[in-house]
């Protein structure tokens, strides 16, 4: 759409006697192909447009949203007329123009210009390198890859105006492992921004061997013992810890690490970075969804909190500058707060300061974990991390994995149950892997814990 009708429309908002006004605007263009038995079992092409206006006006929201330009003033009449009903709020605002430092690599010509037929090719691929991998992989429920280019536009009143392009591929799969009248299902998914960071065999091949491992599944009795998070699991428990750290969310009392900066919330050897502008990162981009630069953060460095995320909003209501994790959910939605690219260093990343995305070059790096390790069990799948209590931390999880003695795994146990806290299980943090690996825009190593307790 043309930015200066967009110029236009926040004119008219301020004519209309608003303080500030603010478009913004989302394109996407995707194919998803989903391969099974050698075949396309599902092909699903999407094209999605649609814009947001946000007005403030005497200290008052309004916002409203369309799917087509032509309804664009509208929905500024819309939007101005909502500000009149919604209540007071002092802090309510659209960020001042700072200027980003510079273009981020998250744009691959490669992806935008990917055929129909391609990304056939690859579903399919992801489908044949998952049953080849093992005579007992009987089948593979789901071999699904996308190919998806997004465009971002954001402009206010009070100078921002940016505009940028993003691709993304992924592939997700699912797999099932037999053998006599025991089965096992196993998992992996990835998503990049370039299709030369896409290993569609090591995906297909990673989520056969994680139904494989946990064939031949049997119960444990109840124990207290030490685990270690593969990274996939540790993944899980960081997103819930992510959404602590949310500005909004402790604001809001709803955070359990509410009043914690400056204290120590985790285990020393624990550093959590969000980064927004990692190259080719899943969660990069030069500007959030508000037109704030985004940055890197260490948001906890050696179990220490230094702080929370922002948008502008919760900047404002704390006294802080945004720290450029203004995420909508869609243009639909008022910006809320999520984290870019979010991870647990790696074990040498913290001796060497380095930043990487890149895991398929660190294979097998958690056996260092695993050796170190008399008794107890590498999880593999946990059920129900996303019940954790977001306010208190507490959860309870169903879980399988292998049990370890004297560094050797011995043999994969099932519908087991760790029960704890967040916060308290990262203070238990005994050790951090070699082996981060990110999924989607979240990542982290493996991680030991220590003494947990196990239940049957």
């Amino acid at each position: 759409m043309n930015s200066a009708f967009a110029e236009d429309v926040i004119k008219k908002a301020l004519q209309r006697g608003c303080d500030a006004a603010e478009v913004f605007i989302k394109n996407s263009k995707g194919i998803s192909i989903e391969a099974k038995d050698g075949d396309v079992e599902a092909l699903e092409a999407s094209l999605d447009f649609g814009m947001a206006l946000r007005v403030i006006k005497k200290r008052k929201l309004g916002f409203a949203f369309t799917t087509s330009p032509e309804y664009l003033e509208a929905t500024m009449e819309e939007a101005v007329q909502g500000a009149e009903w919604t209540g007071m709020d002092e802090c309510v605002d659209v960020p001042d123009y700072i200027s980003s430092s510079g273009p981020v690599l998250i744009y691959d010509e490669k992806i935008k210009n990917v055929k129909e037929g391609d990304v056939i090719k690859d579903a399919l691929l992801l489908e044949e390198s998952a049953l080849a991998f093992d005579d007992r992989i009987k089948k593979v429920r789901k071999a699904a890859v996308e190919a998806r280019t997004e465009s971002t536009a954001v402009m206010n009143s009070k100078g921002v105006n940016v505009a940028y392009e993003g691709t993304y591929y992924s592939a997700n799969v699912t797999t099932l492992a037999r053998e006599g009248d025991d089965s096992q299902m196993g998992w992996d998914f990835a998503a990049v921004r370039r299709m030369s960071d896409m290993d569609l065999v090591s995906v297909g091949r990673a989520a056969s061997k994680r139904a494989l491992e946990l064939l031949g599944s049997r119960r444990i009795s109840a124990v207290k013992a030490p685990v270690i998070l593969s990274p996939d699991i540790a993944v899980s428990f960081l997103r819930i810890l992510s959404a602590s750290l949310s500005a909004e969310a402790v604001q809001k009392k709803r955070s359990f690490l509410a009043d914690k900066v400056g204290g120590s919330v985790t285990s020393r050897l624990i550093d959590i970075i969000d980064d927004g502008t990692m190259e080719w990162g899943a969660g990069t981009m030069p500007v959030d969804d508000e037109g704030s630069p985004v940055s890197f953060n260490k948001i906890i460095s050696k179990g220490i909190l230094n702080g929370y995320l922002h948008n502008a909003y919760t900047a404002k209501k704390s006294g802080v500058k945004s720290t450029g994790n203004a995420v909508r959910g869609s243009f639909k939605s008022l910006p809320g707060i999520n984290v870019t690219n979010f991870y647990i260093k790696a074990a040498e990343e913290r001796e060497s300061g380095v930043r990487s995305q890149k895991s398929e070059e660190k294979k097998n790096k958690d056996s260092k974990l695993i050796r170190s390790l008399s008794r107890g069990i590498l999880i593999l799948s946990a059920m129900g991390v996303h019940t954790a209590n977001p306010i208190s931390g507490d959860f309870s999880v169903g879980i399988s994995g292998l049990w370890i003695e004297n560094g050797e795994p011995l043999y994969p146990v099932k519908e087991a149950v760790i029960s704890g806290n967040i916060l308290e299980m990262f203070k238990k943090v005994e050790g951090v892997g070699e082996d981060l690996k990110f999924y989607g825009n979240i990542g982290s190593p493996s991680l030991l814990i220590g003494y947990m307790d196990i239940s049957a």
